[in-house]
């Protein structure tokens, strides 16, 4: 079991920034999905267990980091240069049999409870 605690999101204009974190029970793989109104939930960018591995979607290449600090078991998501299209409700995901993560949303083992982005124009 792993619980997820996330925190940091709100309301931004275009081009502002934005961390989010997430904090973890235990040391995981983790990552961050996003799920837009009327949308299918989507992968932003994963870590593995180790921090040295990372994936991003080409959509926020170049403009998201995903780190983590593994003394504290938690991630975060540095968003720079936020657009309106970057608005959703963003979760934080854990995957516990594995080092690595996965970006399909179905292999994905624990959720957050989400936090709000919401990008004004």
């Amino acid at each position: 079991q792993v619980q997820l605690v996330e925190s940091g999101g709100g309301l931004v204009q275009a081009g502002g920034s934005l961390r989010l974190s997430c904090a973890a029970s235990r040391r995981t793989a983790m990552g961050w999905f996003r799920q837009a109104p009327g949308k299918e939930r989507e992968f932003v960018a994963t870590i593995s267990r180790s921090g040295l591995t990372t994936q991003y979607a080409d959509s926020v290449k170049g403009r998201f980091t995903i780190s983590r600090d593994n003394a504290k078991n938690t991630v975060y998501l540095h968003m720079n240069n936020l657009k309106p299209e970057d608005t959703a409700l963003y979760y934080c995901a854990a995957w516990v049999y594995s080092d690595y993560a996965a970006r399909a949303a179905s292999d994905v083992d624990y959720w957050g409870q989400g936090t709000q982005v919401t990008v004004s124009s």
